[in-house]
């Protein structure tokens, strides 16, 4: 069904109504280079003025991790160093990630190992374990980190042999979905299976993630990051390309199908509907970009277009569609469910891009009302050597302290930063591991954000070499 201009004006005075969205995070104001309040004034819980954060970062003795006083990290696991329980070294190329309640105390870590192409093209890939490889000319997967109450890690294999698994996303029943930013067919650089799917990886069963099969029903493509409704059960999901642009897609699933473990992986590859989201504005206008958007508080009605050949053995996805049928998007990058809606992130635009050129956004879909709300907007940077000078968004997680809390992946340093409700941002870490030299440094991208179960622990990981850090501190609302 589309939506009507009565409809969208309906929906858009509802959504715009007061500055708050839902929930935790709010509605967040833009500056060049950083975000600003609306008021440019943040207030504690008695009314007084503050600053938005923990204060300054302090650099590390070790030159690993800036962090504010007051808060330390600990390094879980490290590419090439620690160990997985079956004796061969962790996995590089750390990115998406979350976190699951065990048992007794328990915490485990689903971790991507974003490698891309054949295996002997890397020093550490994910090593292949009996029962859990897809292809096994690829490099990619999973590890499965278990953090224990009483400090000792372990980690082991949750999937092998899939490409690029980049972002993904936690489902309501306490299982990863990876996705693979890789579309090769069987027989292009070396692979012997088709790529550009999503796969379930079970944290708490081993054996539930023997022979691994992709979720074929959710399409073919440079899958990014994926989210799942908990009361409809549709799954959204966003697309890391250009050439033409990526596309946010809907997947809805067949008439009595119930989520659950494993159930994914029982379905047909056409089980379902695969959709591509198509926005207007408040006028009827189609918009062709997301990067259209130039204020916070943009509101967009959503239309959902039937995806012709989610398989894509010919034509990619995102090319099946004409001009004027879709809104398009550069980089559309991590998602996170919050607020009874999907928070995803465009992690820029550039001059030729159809409309402005920006250093990020974050986009909230509200599936109540079938709405888009730009909650985040960064200015282009000018200046990425300083701990303000933000750009390139990448993963993100929402808080259990309120607002958001966003990992760069841009020019220059490199950071994980909070957005609080009111819109303020604050450094909250800087990698100081230097890749590069002293005349030309270079800083890793900070990837797998995500909160502990209890919201003590929040874990990161520095993609180059392969970091996952586990910080702790006088965490508190960030104002």
């Amino acid at each position: 069904m589309s939506l009507s201009r009565r409809d969208f004006t309906a929906r858009t005075v509802i959504a715009g109504a007061g500055v708050a969205l839902t929930g935790t995070v709010g509605a967040l104001a833009t500056a060049p280079g950083a975000l600003a309040a609306e008021d440019g004034t943040e207030r504690d819980e008695h009314g007084r003025p503050c600053e938005p954060g923990y204060g300054p970062l302090v650099p590390d003795p070790a030159g690993l991790l800036a962090l504010p006083a007051g808060f330390t990290y600990r390094v879980i696991t490290h590419s090439g160093v620690t160990k997985l329980d079956s004796g061969e070294t962790t996995p590089s190329n750390h990115d998406g990630t979350a976190a699951f309640e065990g048992h007794r105390g328990v915490t485990l870590l689903v971790n991507n190992h974003e490698l891309k192409g054949k295996r002997e093209n890397w020093a550490h890939p994910v090593p292949l374990t009996e029962g859990l490889v897809y292809d096994p000319a690829a490099a990619g997967g999973c590890t499965v980190v278990e953090v224990r109450r009483g400090g000792e890690v372990a980690e082991w294999v949750g999937i092998a042999g899939t490409s690029t698994n980049c972002a993904g996303g936690a489902t309501p029943w306490g299982t990863w979905l990876t996705c693979e930013e890789n579309s090769d067919l069987a027989g292009k650089n070396g692979m012997t299976k088709d790529h550009g799917y999503v796969f379930e990886v079970d944290p708490h069963d081993r054996r539930a993630n023997r022979d691994p099969r992709p979720v074929k029903a959710f399409g073919r493509y440079d899958h990014e990051a994926v989210v799942i409704d908990p009361r409809q059960g549709h799954a959204y999901l966003t697309e890391d390309a250009s050439g033409p642009n990526g596309l946010l897609y809907r997947w809805t699933p067949p008439r009595g199908f119930h989520h659950g473990r494993g159930r994914l992986r029982t379905l047909a590859a056409d089980a379902g509907v695969l959709q591509a989201a198509k926005c207007i504005d408040s006028s009827g206008r189609f918009v062709d970009d997301f990067s259209r958007a130039t204020k916070i508080g943009t509101v967009y009605g959503v239309d959902w277009v039937d995806v012709p050949d989610r398989d894509a053995r010919t034509v990619p996805v995102r090319k099946q569609f004409a001009d004027g049928v879709v809104t398009r998007g550069r980089k559309l990058e991590g998602m996170w469910w919050a607020d009874g809606g999907a928070y995803f992130v465009s992690s820029y635009a550039r001059e030729e891009s159809p409309g402005a050129a920006h250093d990020g956004q974050v986009w909230f879909y509200d599936p109540k009302r079938r709405t888009v709300r730009l909650t985040v907007l960064i200015g282009i940077n000018a200046d990425p050597s300083v701990d303000g000078g933000y750009d390139g968004p990448d993963n993100i997680t929402v808080s259990p302290y309120g607002g958001l809390i966003i990992a760069e992946d841009g020019s220059g340093l490199q950071h994980l930063f909070g957005a609080t409700a009111s819109g303020r941002t604050y450094p909250l870490a800087r990698n100081e591991l230097n890749n590069g030299s002293a005349e030309a440094p270079e800083y890793s991208e900070f990837t797998g954000v995500c909160f502990s179960p209890d919201g003590r622990t929040l874990y990161a990981n520095i993609q180059d070499p392969g970091i996952m850090l586990a910080i702790t501190g006088p965490w508190r609302r960030a104002h």
